[in-house]
């Protein structure tokens, strides 16, 4: 059974043998076969008599649930009756953060369509893959990002219908639309978000999530680790276009009735001052912006903060200390995948460890397992492995056979169990470094760059070498007032010695001014490994 009209995504999805095992074990987890995302989040808000809450703010903005809701009506109502869109169409959403774009997500799954996020800084040649493979026909563009998109146009013939916003004729046409629109009874089954991720080869994979794994995922990590409450205010570096992005800063706050702030720019020379000018006491971003943060986290009022979230790289035992000596603020940190659609592995204040990243959220399972498929005891380094009411399905992808092996979800992670039951990250499987015989996880060794406090920033890879198959290579960005020559090279190989083994030292280094980053601020360590 399904909504869907047009049903490509469904006749796209991975063959049974190598779909995901789900498992739905929580009474939370038992949704109904007919499930809405944005009836769920937002009409049952409304109609439960939260409509004068406030919802989602911005820069000039503070919609209630009951604007925010009268907003995504009106974009519902353009895109089916303007611009022909039937269940199942694919429309893309390019944006910078902000109200519009939230609202724009909301009304692309109330009217039962596919949303498709996109990065604000990917080029017109990323853009034209990315709908070349969803065979995307829709388009609500921010028209200040719409050059690109413009350009990306010319060769995708698909992509038939577009309007833009931010003074665009997006607002234009929402102006003559009533402010009710019927949510499309949707199958949970029904695909509803398409997010888009690297590869490895350069060739972008598109991660299928339907009505029932975006609830899902609201009914996990959120009520049982972060448990946020209705008067929080969410805030926060992660597009929306990233599921990061979208589950912290607008599904899980709509999930529990509280507000959300969407700022277009949100780096850590701007977060601080946000957070004291809106009193956030939620914030989620990367590990390299709490290090930042925490620098001039003393010029602004962060009071108003009781919880801090991690994910998108693994969070080094000394960001965790440095952001809470600064703030107080012990990090909640949390290992998730844009396959899985948000976090599996996580631990509360209470349960934080340095160095480990936690234990497998309520309603999914995870283990260790060798490379040929057996669990591992504690102890030993093998391949992450989870199971639960999420998982990978990718869009015609022959890399599915990689991602999902008999059931369980392989996330290229490597990590270990200690004696304590916790998750302890060690690398990505491809960025083990092998070393004179020696396993050698390249985020341990930054971990220990990052203690020495000349360093700004690192990044460590494997580079080949005849005798020893690799050498440690560290990349390393400086803090201001130091230089970066042979004596201080020789005093971080020597730092690094004295705090962890001594064959995991880094037998290169190289000073730079930055590293590669994604736009949310991944670490690209392929990019030096290929500089290397």
């Amino acid at each position: 059974m399904t909504a869907h009209v047009d049903t490509f995504a469904r006749d796209r999805l991975p063959p049974p043998a190598l779909m995901p095992e789900l498992i739905f074990e929580l009474p939370e987890l038992q949704f109904p076969p007919l499930l809405n995302t944005t009836a769920a989040l937002l009409d049952r808000r409304v109609a439960e008599g939260d409509g004068d809450r406030p919802a989602v703010l911005g820069t000039g903005v503070r919609w209630t649930y009951a604007e925010m809701q009268a907003q995504a009506n009106r974009i519902a109502r353009v895109l089916v009756d303007d611009m022909g869109l039937v269940p199942g169409n694919r429309v893309l959403l390019r944006g910078a953060n902000t109200p519009m774009l939230a609202a724009c997500f909301l009304a692309v799954f109330k009217a039962g369509g596919i949303a498709v996020g996109t990065m604000p800084l990917l080029r017109a040649r990323e853009l034209q893959a990315i709908v070349d493979k969803a065979q995307i026909s829709h388009a609500l563009c921010d028209s200040r990002l719409a050059a690109e998109l413009d350009t990306a146009k010319a060769n995708c013939p698909t992509l038939t219908q577009r309007l833009d916003y931010m003074g665009g004729a997006l607002e234009a046409a929402m102006a003559g639309k009533p402010a009710s629109f019927d949510a499309v009874p949707t199958e949970a089954e029904d695909i509803a978000l398409m997010a888009f991720t690297s590869g490895t080869t350069g060739v972008p994979k598109g991660t299928m999530h339907t009505h029932r794994d975006i609830l899902a995922a609201c009914a996990c990590w959120p009520p049982h680790v972060l448990r946020p409450v209705a008067d929080d205010v969410f805030i926060g570096s992660p597009p929306l276009a990233f599921t990061f992005g979208l589950g912290g800063l607008l599904l899980f706050p709509l999930s529990v009735g509280a507000s959300t702030v969407l700022l277009e720019k949100a780096t850590p020379d701007v977060l601080p001052a946000a957070i004291a000018q809106w009193r956030a006491t939620v914030c989620f971003t990367a590990p390299t912006s709490y290090r930042a943060m925490a620098a001039t986290a003393a010029q602004h009022d962060l009071s108003s903060l009781r919880k801090c979230v991690s994910a998108g790289e693994a969070l080094p035992a000394a960001t965790r200390a440095l952001w809470k000596q600064t703030t107080g603020i012990e990090i909640i940190d949390g290992i998730g995948s844009t396959e899985m659609l948000h976090i599996f592995i996580s631990a509360d204040e209470a349960q934080a460890r340095p160095g480990a990243t936690g234990v497998p959220v309520p309603g999914y399972r995870a283990a260790i397992l060798d490379d040929d498929g057996r669990e591992l005891p504690p102890g030993r380094v093998g391949r992450l492995a989870v199971k639960g009411p999420t998982g990978c399905k990718y869009l015609a992808d022959e890399r599915q056979a990689t991602y999902v092996q008999h059931g369980w979800n392989l996330t290229g992670d490597a990590y270990l169990v200690d004696e304590a039951g916790h998750y302890v990250y060690q690398a990505r499987t491809d960025d083990m470094i092998i070393s004179g015989g020696y396993n050698i996880a390249g985020p341990e060794v930054e971990g220990a760059l990052l203690l020495h406090p000349a360093v700004a920033e690192c990044g460590v890879v494997g580079v080949a070498d005849p005798e020893r198959g690799q050498i440690v290579k560290a990349f390393v960005v400086l803090k201001p007032g130091h230089t970066g020559d042979e004596v201080l090279a020789k005093a971080l190989q020597d730092f690094v010695k004295q705090t962890i083994a001594p064959y995991k030292y880094p037998r290169a280094v190289e000073f730079r001014t930055t590293l590669p980053r994604t736009e949310t601020g991944k670490l690209q360590r392929f990019r030096l490994r290929t500089e290397a």
